[in-house]
């Protein structure tokens, strides 16, 4: 055995699942792995996943009573008593620990650096949004953009230079907050919600956070972002290493078929199957079906939710259209019913079968293989994303917060697989806006065909590029003769 690595995942199964799939590529290379997660997260863990003889589970008691409130202040002191019992009891300490930059990296340095465990912060988003917040940082300084104006970034494609639109986002308080404005969290700029989702030009927390990592991982990998993996690998002057993107072995060796989500992640519930979601995908023609899903942790406003229902509703375009229970309630701007979110009542009757409405979960994977889907309208979460770029799959990006701005950059302008919604996202997204998008991208062969070409590149596997990354890993832990 090579020795142990622990691995700490951030809150949420956006964190947990690709951090599962981390232990299984360390065990695989002769390593024992330890994942460390709060208690709340284990029943999202397959059983399959406990089987393995090299991986472990080490559970840090949750601080909820019900429902779970990750930022609890509890939450750090618990995992501090966890992670020192655990330390205490190993001999020979491990090689190392990969911890989420997303908050457990601060959380933890000061346990890790008592034991003399040297740490890797763990990106399970891309290396697009971090070295384009970056770059935003050290070299734009965006706030001064002039319209019409492009504002290159020294070291990265000129594709991505910035331009005044780049700045127009949504506002955390409102939903149409006023062009230019970055994201502000409770108790001003250093507040919880700051440190997550820095504003165009503000430090990227992240810098600070993994300054005394001796390396950095990212999920992604060369076929997807080599130019900018390559930019954070000269600016943090230390090892950048691409090991993603982190799916399930059974996304990698069902290429050219259908992705069973239920063989993959447990405990999900949703109010259509598998296998109706097939039977109607199956109805309809090749590469004409909309997916429209803005994932679990972002939202709508409750006011834009029925301008989508109308513009799915003019298209005719057949669609899917995930809409979580409490949808319109955890966006910008809030809204609805307590009990209840947004539902548009009616408009499956009015579509028919040229809609399939799924209310929960859905089975993303699925959908997105299957050869009638011919787009997706995200938020452009990295999960979704790479998701949907290894099937082939072009988008009309719609991102909501933080670094999906900067994943739909990479989607539009540097991979060339997907058009905007609207430019300026500031803006209350409008039915007319949507159909536009809806018609110019499910009409646009080009576009698909160059979607398809990219998503061909992971018929093979997992990427070779993500294989060397890993062996540089193991190579780097390997003690130096004397």
């Amino acid at each position: 055995m090579a020795g142990e690595v622990l691995v700490l995942p951030a809150f949420g199964h956006g964190h947990l699942f690709p951090s599962m799939e981390l232990c299984k590529l360390m065990a695989s290379r002769d390593y024992k792995t330890t994942l460390v997660v709060f208690s709340f997260l284990s029943p999202s863990i397959p059983s399959s996943f406990l089987e393995h003889p090299l991986i472990q589970v080490t559970e840090i008691p949750s601080p909820f009573t019900s429902e779970p409130v990750p930022m609890h202040p509890d939450s750090k002191k618990l995992m501090h008593t966890c992670l020192e019992n655990l330390l205490s009891t190993r001999d020979p300490t491990p090689i190392c620990a990969i911890a989420d930059v997303l908050i457990i990296m601060t959380w933890t340095e000061e346990i890790f650096k008592k034991f003399n465990v040297p740490t890797i912060g763990f990106f399970t988003s891309g290396a697009c949004s971090a070295a384009m917040e970056y770059a935003t940082w050290k070299n734009a300084h965006p706030q001064g953009i002039k319209p019409g104006e492009i504002r290159l970034l020294p070291g990265l494609p000129e594709e991505m230079g910035m331009t005044e639109s780049d700045l127009k986002r949504r506002s955390l308080g409102h939903p149409h907050g006023p062009a230019g404005g970055g994201p502000r969290g409770p108790g001003g700029p250093q507040g919880p919600k700051r440190r997550m989702l820095p504003g165009p030009g503000d430090e990227p927390p992240w810098v600070d956070d993994t300054e005394g990592s001796v390396a950095l991982m990212i999920n992604t990998c060369d076929d997807i972002e080599r130019p900018f993996i390559e930019y954070l690998t000269k600016e943090i002057g230390k090892p950048v290493w691409g090991v993603g993107p982190l799916f399930s072995e059974q996304y990698w060796e069902s290429s050219g078929s259908l992705v069973r989500d239920s063989k993959i992640r447990s405990n999900r519930q949703g109010n259509v199957t598998e296998e109706k979601v097939i039977e109607w995908l199956d109805s309809k023609p090749r590469g004409s079906v909309l997916y429209v899903s803005f994932g679990s942790s972002v939202d709508l406003s409750i006011e834009e939710y029925p301008e989508l229902a109308s513009a799915l509703e003019e298209s005719a375009r057949s669609f899917i259209w995930v809409i979580p229970a409490n949808a319109g309630r955890s966006g910008p701007g809030g809204g609805g019913s307590k009990t209840e979110g947004y539902y548009p009542e009616g408009l499956d009757s009015k579509v028919g079968e040229s809609g399939l409405i799924i209310r929960g979960w859905a089975p993303q994977l699925l959908i997105l293989s299957h050869p009638s889907t011919g787009g997706f309208l995200s938020h452009c979460g990295w999960n979704s994303t790479v998701e949907a770029i290894g099937r082939g799959v072009p988008f009309l990006t719609l991102p909501l917060r933080g670094d999906q701005y900067y994943d739909a950059d990479l989607v539009v302008k540097h991979l060339k697989i997907g058009y905007r919604v609207l430019d300026d996202l500031s803006n209350m997204v409008k039915k007319d806006d949507i159909v536009k998008g809806i018609e110019r991208l499910l009409d646009d062969k080009e576009m698909k065909k160059r979607a398809e070409q990219l998503g061909a590149k992971f018929g093979n596997g997992f990427p070779q590029s993500s294989m060397a990354a890993l062996d540089d890993f193991v190579h780097f832990f390997v003690p130096k003769s004397p």
